[in-house]
């Protein structure tokens, strides 16, 4: 039996990069996922790709940042599956610009989706697992950012930081319905947004101490153990993969 059959997941940010692969390693381990992205046609072809694999999966897109809406996504699922065993708000927004220069719109959205859409996110995926009697799995993505600073990040690194601390204070809310809630904060990884930087996967691969950038396959390796009975003992916690780099934190301009 394969580690997730029966049970059902929801993803945000899901279309590509560390939430589709996410979506797709839960979903070849036996679960039902529910996979969301802003991009309509890139949540069906998400969801089509983990079909065609073999897997179970309904794309259902959607602005995660809208509270109305992830309601809806929640009620959705928990009505057509019947629970909801596993929840991942993965989506997320990142506005580079320094802090003397940021401006209240650029937070406003870092904040809305990073924070408010996360935050509701748990909330009504919580309410559910309480409803249902289900002992389900929070997992909040963090970054590295929230513990180290880095260039032109400070809004986007407050965002993080702010979810790891979420985590640890919702122990004393759901732990007492035995929903467990972690963390996991990735540094540097290859996907394709960072792929369109001819330099980045170099440059991180020197400033890495084991060598080079994780891959969305590392991140998600991390939700599936989270997620699973082996981390049933585990709350509270956020996982930092980053191969290293908050151990000694280098940044870019360091290297020539």
């Amino acid at each position: 039996m394969k580690r997730f059959e029966n049970k059902v997941l929801v993803v945000t940010g899901a279309g590509v990069g560390i939430g589709y692969e996410i979506a797709r390693q839960f979903a070849q381990e036996g679960a039902t996922v529910a996979l969301n992205d802003l991009d309509e046609s890139l949540t069906k072809q998400a969801a089509q790709s983990i079909i065609d694999e073999g897997g179970k999966c309904i794309g259902i897109a959607g602005d995660a940042s809208n509270v109305d809406f992830i309601q809806d996504l929640i009620l959705q699922v928990n009505k057509k599956f019947g629970k909801i065993d596993i929840a991942i708000p993965n989506a997320g927004i990142t506005l580079f610009d320094g802090f003397l220069n940021y401006t209240e719109e650029k937070l406003s959205k870092v904040i809305q989706l990073n924070i408010v859409g996360s935050f509701f996110l748990l909330q009504v995926a919580s309410k559910v697992m309480i409803e249902n009697k289900t002992k389900g799995k929070l997992i909040v993505m963090s970054s590295v950012t929230g513990h180290q600073a880095h260039q032109d990040l400070a809004a986007y690194g407050l965002t993080k930081a702010a979810l790891e601390m979420l985590a640890r204070s919702l122990v004393i809310e759901l732990s007492p319905y035995g929903i467990n809630i972690n963390g996991i904060a990735p540094g540097a990884t290859t996907t394709e947004r960072t792929l369109s930087d001819k330099n980045y996967h170099s440059t991180w691969s020197k400033i890495t101490p084991l060598g080079k950038p994780a891959t969305t396959e590392d991140i998600a390796n991390v939700a599936l153990f989270l997620a699973s009975n082996e981390a049933n003992h585990i709350t509270g916690q956020t996982i930092i993969v980053d191969g290293g780099w908050t151990a000694i934190s280098p940044g870019p301009e360091t290297v020539s």
